[in-house]
């Protein structure tokens, strides 16, 4: 049997890049270290909703960040306010936007190459925000330069978390296969799971293929220690499969490197 493509992300989008794997004849083994989850509402978050018609724009992070929002939308707005421009980082979020709440989303250019946050903060509209009022739509933590740089622009800008992730340690099994290196490539698009696999990466599995989502992700990559770096042109199943293609059909050799 071909070794297994090793896959990091939870939920709905962990499962539609396994599907999308296997339907090219991959073998996948997914590590489920990371879960996210919905977190209560506060009253400060119901603040929010009920008054998200003040908002001229609203910047979603993620998809399951986008799910949170439709739903608190849903419950407060059963028609959406006209006026608001949505943004988000990924393809998958505007998806998401589109198909819950059927608002169309501003993304990065395709001329970025990769979906981040510097790639959204590079389009037109997000220059000059003098006097505007920007939501950002997120999980717990994560990178401040989105709100700074808005900040920094001239927007007013109020940052709500929706979710949560928490993270488990890797089953025995799949903690026997990281550190044997025995599998064709892995694949992670978070910078705060990748800083969580390296605890099990010894010098085997550090010699292997490792594809992630930007360049970002791979200077991380680099200071944790990987040495066989792929960067996909983005975070969706058909960018990440491309970069798996430029990998070797067996993996890398595991006993290169030293110890």
């Amino acid at each position: 049997m071909s070794q297994p493509v090793l896959i990091c992300r939870p939920g709905e989008r962990g499962e539609a890049l396994a599907a999308a794997l296997r339907e090219r004849g991959e073998s996948v083994e997914s590590l489920n270290v990371m879960q996210l989850e919905a977190l209560p509402e506060t009253p400060e978050m119901r603040r929010i909703w009920l008054d998200i018609d003040q908002y001229h724009k609203i910047i979603v992070i993620s998809p399951f960040a986008a799910t949170c929002l439709s739903e608190a939308l849903d419950r407060f707005w059963p028609q959406l306010p006209i006026g608001i421009d949505y943004y988000s980082v990924g393809s998958a979020t505007a998806a998401t936007l589109y198909d819950q709440l059927g608002v169309r989303v501003h993304v990065p250019a395709p001329s970025a190459g990769e979906d981040t946050s510097e790639a959204l903060l590079a389009l037109a509209s997000l220059q000059q925000l003098g006097h505007q009022r920007i939501l950002l739509v997120a999980g717990e933590g994560g990178r401040p330069l989105l709100a700074e740089t808005l900040a920094e622009r001239g927007a007013q800008v109020t940052r709500v978390a929706v979710y949560r992730r928490t993270f488990h340690p890797l089953e025995p099994a799949l903690q026997t296969r990281l550190c044997s290196g025995n599998y064709r490539a892995l694949i992670v698009t978070s910078s705060e799971l990748l800083e969580h696999l390296a605890k099990w990466c010894n010098q085997a599995a550090l010699n292997q293929p490792l594809i992630v989502s930007s360049r970002r992700l791979a200077t991380l990559a680099g200071i944790l220690g990987f040495c066989d770096l792929k960067v996909a042109s983005g975070a969706t199943p058909a960018a990440l499969i491309a970069a798996l293609e430029t990998c070797d059909p067996q993996g890398a050799d595991v006993d290169q490197g030293t110890y």
